[in-house]
């Protein structure tokens, strides 16, 4: 068993850079994106982690430990992914680390308030390994929805250890400590990897995964009647449609460019009115201190010059434009448009979510 512990030890190093002694036991952290899973992490956590990059990523890389009944453990926080299919690198990432990194134990943080969506991922994983405990986190905010979540029955249909959490006040920490420790203690023999040879097959397996998703969401979840039909749900349905998501979606980003663009004049006009007024003030010094023409021409033709141009004409664009993609984030607009657009790009081995990047290098390109 040792042997085996020291054989994963250096393996993990190796292809991971994960240093972890062999007395530690190594927690995988898995999750979507914004499910509270780096409030878990730095709860667990505390002061006692480090950041850095994964091999030939730039992708983050954040470590930390914790101790609990005197055994020490590593929790190593993957990339924040929707599924397994690597599709970008935070999908490789997470994959490969719990298919090829051995943790022992994969801890997988979901959203109460839209558990659906998120056992997607948490099916994937176990198809890899047995070896999991699931967080049921947010439940503060599921609460304020009316949403309730039947933990025990959701333990029993995943035959996995279910946690409810509450990140942010520390509910539910120390039960989900004592639930990592346990499986630690009492390991499963981990399962083959996924084989994933067809594109056929995997579609076929992502469609049945998520079947068995929203099958099991209607035996544990249970919202109020009156909410499953709400505004929320019905602009979904106008801005996914096939008729009316598309223009939408070419009339808010027009507008948004078309802001970006004549909004930035008149700010761009004054900065760089300010900021060469500025050149000729310090051009009249040199001359005053007799101070050489290629000290001049270094200094404030080159440097001061090419910095006046570069916020005269970057910021004020970026100072609306960021703000602007920002707000459409936050109010659930983008993860829509990179929905609409997934098919179209998943012909050219893509993702939707490419999209938003591309929208981002053609207002570079004004």
């Amino acid at each position: 068993m040792q042997d085996t512990r020291i054989h994963y030890t250096l393996q993990r190093k190796k292809e991971f850079q994960i240093d972890a002694s062999p007395d530690q036991f190594v927690i995988a952290l898995a999750g979507n994106p914004n499910v509270g899973k780096s409030t878990i992490f730095n709860a667990l956590t505390g002061l006692r982690q480090h950041t850095g990059n994964w091999p030939g990523k730039t992708v983050d890389n954040a470590q930390g430990t914790f101790t609990h009944e005197s055994q020490e453990f590593l929790l190593v926080d993957l990339p924040g992914t929707y599924s397994l299919s690597a599709h970008s690198s935070e999908e490789e990432i997470t994959r490969d680390f719990i298919s090829h990194g051995n943790p022992d134990v994969t801890l997988i943080v979901v959203d109460a308030s839209c558990l659906e969506r998120n056992l997607n991922l948490a099916l994937q994983i176990l198809e890899i390994t047995p070896n999991v405990v699931l967080c049921v986190n947010l439940l503060d905010e599921a609460r304020r929805k009316n949403i309730t979540v039947n933990l025990d029955e959701l333990s029993k249909e995943l035959s996995i250890p279910v946690i409810g959490t509450t990140a942010r006040t520390g509910r539910g920490l120390n039960q989900l400590k004592e639930a990592i420790f346990s499986i630690s203690k009492n390991k499963k023999p981990d399962y083959p990897p996924a084989q994933t040879e067809t594109t056929t097959d995997v579609e076929d397996k992502i469609t049945q995964i998520y079947a068995k998703a929203e099958m099991i969401c209607r035996k544990v979840v249970t919202k109020p009647v009156e909410q499953k039909k709400n505004w929320e749900y019905r602009l979904d349905d106008i801005l996914t449609s096939r008729l009316f998501g598309y223009p939408i979606m070419f009339f808010m980003l027009c507008g948004v460019f078309w802001l970006t663009i004549e909004g930035a004049n008149y700010p761009s006009e004054l900065l760089s009115s300010i900021l060469f007024s500025f050149e000729d003030t310090l051009t009249d010094l040199f001359m005053a201190m007799n101070a050489p023409v290629w000290l001049h021409g270094v200094l404030i033709l080159g440097m001061y010059r090419s910095l006046a141009w570069v916020v005269s004409v970057m910021l004020p664009p970026m100072a609306i434009f960021f703000p602007l993609f920002t707000l459409l984030e936050d109010l659930g607009y983008l993860p829509r448009v990179a929905f609409n657009l997934d098919s179209a790009f998943r012909k050219c081995h893509a993702s939707g979510k490419q999209v938003l990047t591309m929208c981002i290098s053609i207002f570079c390109m004004q």
